[in-house]
């Protein structure tokens, strides 16, 4: 599958006149403002979730389902020719790109019903390092020698941060499995959004993809005969929640920055998340703050700081 992928990418990267069609050559606010604000957003992702008393599946289906509301009826009315104008091919990787943001979501918020939420959001974020594996197989970026040694850093921080905080159990270790195979799909998923972006604007690509995600949960959904009504008002508002904070704002912010930046250092970015939500937790849900965590996400923050400064410009 991935050598498919490969020869696709590479096929599309060759129209380098299309390379800026939707937007300029250099970006119109500082990338790592728009980072810090994505860190933020996706930070909120794991209190939303935990909150909503809901199947983890239709968490996630309402979460991409009320984002794509917005959204996709904003790209017809704002980006209506630059979608009519996308090859078939662009289309097809979109979607790609939104079932694995749809197989990530499904995983993980289901982690949360089995492990802590440091646990899970630790674990989710191994995105580093499996984003590190697969670039040579799904993008053309490189990976030079400061993103490798951040990644290394950064996948060591999450691991401190982890450290005495991982449940045990038969239930805890499916719910860690699931986070895992989270990271794995939101690697795939940034990838393929790092060979599409230069090439869509942010909202033409947000639509397709978010659009396409929350499509594939709401059939998973459908099919398994989940609840789909009458759910608590503290839920409902975790379910907007999640789609206007944690998805358009914390998700949408890690897109736009697909254009600027490479897939690593995005990636290597994620890992703010931890950090973030390891604070909301404890002051929402009494977690613990330990010198674990402190220090792990001091490793954390220099690796997001030697990512960004070996980035090429």
């Amino acid at each position: 599958m991935f050598r498919t992928l490969d020869f696709e990418i590479c096929d599309l990267n060759t129209d380098a006149p299309m390379m800026n069609r939707n937007e300029n050559s250099s970006p119109p606010i500082s990338p790592v403002v728009v980072l810090t604000l994505g860190i933020f957003g996706v930070s909120t992702g794991a209190i939303f979730a935990r909150l909503a008393d809901a199947p983890a599946l239709v968490t996630a289906a309402y979460r991409l389902g009320l984002a794509s509301l917005i959204l996709v009826p904003l790209a017809v009315w704002r980006a209506r020719d630059e979608l009519r104008n996308l090859s078939v091919r662009e289309y097809k990787l979109a979607i790609l790109s939104g079932f694995f943001l749809a197989l990530h979501f499904a995983s993980w918020i289901s982690s949360l019903d089995y492990t802590a939420i440091a646990n899970s959001v630790v674990l989710v974020n191994t995105i580093p390092l499996w984003v590190g594996l697969l670039t040579p197989l799904i993008s053309k970026d490189r990976l030079t020698k400061a993103t490798i040694v951040s990644i290394i850093v950064s996948v060591i921080g999450g691991g401190i941060i982890g450290l005495g905080d991982f449940a045990t159990g038969s239930k805890a270790l499916l719910g860690d499995l699931l986070a895992v195979v989270g990271a794995l799909c939101a690697a795939v998923y940034l990838l393929l959004g790092r060979n599409l972006r230069p090439r869509l604007s942010l909202l033409a690509y947000v639509a397709i993809c978010y659009g396409s995600a929350a499509a594939f949960l709401w059939l998973a959904v459908l099919a398994l005969q989940l609840p789909v009504a009458g759910y608590s008002t503290p839920t409902v508002v975790a379910f907007w929640g999640m789609a206007l904070v944690s998805q358009i704002i914390g998700h949408s912010s890690y897109n736009w920055a697909l254009k600027w930046f490479s897939s690593s250092l995005v990636a290597v970015a994620l890992l703010g998340e931890p950090i973030g939500s390891t604070i909301m937790a404890y002051l929402i849900f009494g977690e613990g703050l330990t010198w674990s965590k402190f220090i792990g996400g001091m490793f954390i923050l220099s690796a997001i700081y030697m990512a960004a400064s070996g980035e090429k410009k």
